[in-house]
């Protein structure tokens, strides 16, 4: 630095120095000393090279009267330098030092990042802004005075400091923290709190017209008659079980009688289905549920419903069916050959459309005649609507052999013909089999050799239905396979063996995963010790399935758990002191992403500590395990009068001084609060420790990180049970591969009529058996079986599981009997041994 800059650099010392305790006071020496810099730097500006010097010289100068005056410094050298910048490198600068995760909103000061409580986070660099969407529509002191396209969604940015200004004024009566920019709208009511305080302590915000809000003691109720039936019924969202109780988490509808809902249930569901699909689930108003729901607190974004913005979401729908399924195909380019306009044009069948046949196949002379396919025949035929057709003369092409042949077959769905017992239909003659059992149409491809087999009408009058909440179960857990695949990539091949024993199974998988060695993107290899029954046909993707179920069994078992069946973390000092809890939520992880069994045992409250952060949880009176916990907790929480919940407290006094909860209460209302943090203390802030040590354990592999990308999804592996195994399960499973159309047909339809029969216990073996002995694994993991189980029809005599490859060799026979007891005699005989 040349010494000609030394006098200004001692002069603006002093200058500062000065002026730092007044600044305060005089506002006019803030606009003289801001003047003063801009005239030193109108001159110097040609100095490029010494502007570094001096902003690291304003900077020191500033950190010394930083806790004297916060305006002064900031207003003066951030100016100083701003101007020296062009707007590029202003924010470019900002945007590089600007922390957007950890920055807190501005009117509510949490930095939580949760779209479906607080609406969207938006954060703007150029304006130094960040601020939750609902807590800007409902502060009280603030409108859109811009265009949509202005500020935020209309809000000025100048509108939102002097909102940010006003509300630093004002007390929240919840927290007891500046920044309350909501107040209560009821007249005399001077409660402000913010927008998170305000859905804690049970608020209601109405995001309608002037958006009001409404705090604990004035909010809007729905009104009850004493002849509306009082015991509990099922909300049709979640399927569970609501109360009917007037309280602010349940909801009635206004247009059905019986129609009761949880309030987060119908949140979730406003904002999936967005203004224009959001209605009744019972009698499917809209007009009144929604007005009824607006009134209540329930956000409804105006926005199409999620499921109509996903691209190509009903390009199904756009498929036309083409695919000839009769019995022989005359056309000799294929079942998918369609020539419009001649007798190769592919005709649908008039009901379902989703059958087909070759105009020529099915000895149509033109397309104007109607066609319908096996299945809507016999459906009609047993309603009494369908009276048969005469019999026709066969063209000569469609004669072989002297004999007529079969010109359609029924489709995979149709009914069986026999009302007698299945087994009797699955005794008949080979000959009486291919009239009456058909192979899925995909079967008869003949582009690829490969194929999934769907269920056949063996399977098919069998109660296959699921209720709408399992099939939802089931698609999530699909997706969650599919994150679960991209994280299993991390695996590499080198290979780290684990001694188990399975008699003292905690301590030595603590000990395999705690060796120096052991890492988890390596292949684990588990050899059981001191087992008699690992023999050697096992093989090692075997050991690591039995090793992983068993040690999920153990963890929903251990003293690390708490509760019956939905489990919430206990509190363990032992555990804490030897970071057990960090190991389980590891091995948590480990086994999900290495094929281990889904947990299926986390309650919900649990589940969303984790994936949202305990702050962000609300927990419920069956969250306690503790039952003597749990019933004081609710004597409290139903106390009638004053004088009974005085009392009430009194007998429990020691217990609310444990939990930090001891306090005077005046009213009645003062329950409510008092309950929420009890079991805020029981529920969350007693296994603060265990918590965030088990959190740390579920980022191995980057688990926790998916799971709160995808916490929906994720829910149906930690908070539901595993879907116990059926025959639709199993043959879902497998993929077929033969050389031969007639080996799939036969064997597929033999293969498909066991797993019905062994699903409705008229076998010696069960569903796990059959998966244990081709793959080694009696459940399916939440990852999926690598490689892919497959089936092959051989002319071998038994059949042959392949664990390695995850193969199932099938024998073909000439009757279903045959098939069925050589198929129970070589699994059972296998599983016997191998159990020995």
């Amino acid at each position: 630095m040349s010494q000609c800059w030394i006098p200004y650099l001692l002069f603006f010392g002093l200058f500062f120095f000065f002026f730092g305790y007044f600044v305060d006071r005089d506002f006019s020496v803030k606009a003289t000393i801001l003047h003063f810099l801009q005239t030193v730097e109108t001159i110097h500006s040609h100095i490029t090279t010494q502007l570094f010097f001096v902003s690291r010289y304003f900077i020191f100068v500033q950190s010394l009267f930083v806790q004297k005056s916060e305006l002064f410094p900031r207003l003066c050298v951030d100016h100083y330098f701003c101007c020296s910048k062009s707007p590029e490198e202003l924010r470019m600068s900002k945007t590089n030092n600007f922390d957007v995760q950890s920055t807190p909103c501005v009117l509510c000061g949490r930095t939580d990042d949760c779209p479906e409580k607080y609406g969207e986070k938006r954060t703007y660099v150029e304006y130094n802004l960040t601020v939750h969407y609902y807590c800007l529509l409902m502060s009280s002191g603030i409108w859109q005075r811009g265009e949509e396209d202005e500020g935020v969604d209309g809000f000025l940015i100048t509108d939102i400091r002097k909102e940010v200004n006003r509300a630093a004024k004002l007390k929240c009566n919840i927290c007891k923290k500046k920044g309350a920019s909501i107040g209560c709208v009821a007249p005399k009511c001077k409660r402000s709190y913010h927008f998170p305080c305000g859905l804690q302590r049970e608020c209601i915000f109405q995001f309608m017209e002037d958006f009001r809000s409404y705090c604990w003691e004035h909010r809007p109720v729905q009104e009850f008659t004493d002849k509306e039936p009082r015991e509990a019924s099922q909300c049709t969202i979640c399927l569970d079980l609501v109360e009917h109780l007037s309280v602010y988490a349940v909801l009635k509808s206004p247009c059905c009688k019986n129609a009761w809902f949880h309030r987060d249930c119908l949140q979730y569901q406003a904002l999936s289905a967005g203004i224009f699909f959001f209605r009744c689930t019972v009698c499917n108003n809209k007009d009144k549920f929604q007005k009824e729901m607006l009134r209540m607190g329930i956000h409804i974004p105006e926005r199409d419903a999620s499921w109509e913005l996903e691209e190509n979401a009903y390009q199904d729908l756009l498929h036309c069916y083409q695919h000839c399924d009769v019995k022989r195909c005359l056309c000799k380019k294929g079942r998918d050959y369609n020539e419009p306009d001649s007798k190769w044009e592919i005709k649908r069948c008039q009901y379902c459309g989703s059958r087909g046949t070759h105009l020529a196949c099915s000895s149509m002379k033109s397309w104007e005649q109607n066609w319908e396919c096996m299945e809507c025949r016999s459906i009609l035929a047993k309603s009494g609507k369908y009276s048969k057709r005469k019999k026709r003369a066969l063209a000569t092409s469609e004669k072989t052999n002297g004999t007529t042949c079969l010109l359609e077959e029924p489709p995979p769905k149709s009914p069986r013909p026999s009302s007698g017992s299945p087994r009797n239909f699955l005794l008949q003659s080979p000959k009486m089999m291919c009239q009456n059992l058909s192979p899925c149409p995909h079967l008869e491809l003949p582009a690829s050799n490969r194929v999934t087999m769907p269920l056949s009408p063996v399977m098919s009058n069998r109660n296959w239905s699921l209720s709408l909440r399992h099939k939802h179960l089931r698609e999530k857990r699909r997706e969650v396979c599919n994150i679960l695949k991209e994280l299993k990539t991390q695996v590499k091949t080198k290979a780290t063996r684990l001694n188990i024993n399975p008699g003292n199974i905690w301590s030595s998988a603590l000990k395999g995963f705690r060796q120096r060695i052991f890492s988890p993107t390596n292949t684990i290899e588990v050899n059981f010790s001191n087992c008699k029954n690992r023999s050697k046909t096992n093989t090692s993707a075997a050991s690591k399935h039995h090793f992983f179920q068993l040690l999920m069994l153990h963890l929903q078992n251990s003293s690390l758990f708490e509760g019956s069946s939905g489990k919430s973390l206990s509190l363990d000092f032992q555990a804490v002191k030897e970071n057990l809890y960090f190991e389980a939520g590891k091995m948590i992880a480990v086994s999900l992403v290495h094929g281990g069994p889904p947990p299926g045992f986390f309650s919900k409250t649990l589940f969303k500590c984790i994936v949202y952060g305990p702050e962000n949880v609300k927990p419920a009176l069956e969250d306690i395990a503790d039952v003597d916990v749990a019933q004081t907790i609710q004597t409290i929480k139903y106390a009638n009068n004053l004088s009974s919940l005085q009392s009430t407290l009194q007998d429990c006094c020691e217990f609310l001084a444990a939990a930090g909860c001891l306090r005077p209460v005046t009213a009645l209302c003062d329950k409510n609060v008092l309950v929420n943090d009890l079991l805020i203390y029981h529920v969350i802030k007693r296994i603060t420790l265990p918590l965030e040590s088990f959190r740390q354990g579920l980022k191995t592999l980057g688990v926790l990180e998916k799971m709160q990308m995808h916490p929906d999804v994720f829910s149906s592996i930690f908070c539901y049970k595993p879907e116990r195994l059926s025959a639709e399960t199993v043959c879902d499973l497998f993929t077929i591969h033969s050389s031969s159309d007639v080996n799939k047909v036969e064997g597929a339809d033999f293969w498909m009529g066991y797993l019905q029969d062994v699903e409705s216990g008229e076998s010696v073996v069960t569903l796990e058996d059959i998966l244990l002995f081709v793959t080694g694994s009696c459940y399916v993991p939440s990852v999926g079986f690598d490689p892919q189980p497959t089936i092959k029809f051989l002319h071998i005599r038994y059949p042959i599981g392949n664990r390695l490859l995850n193969c199932l060799e099938l024998p073909i026979t000439k009757t279903y009997q045959q098939f069925k007891n050589i198929m129970d005699l070589t699994i059972r005989n296998t599983l016997n041994v191998e159990r020995d």
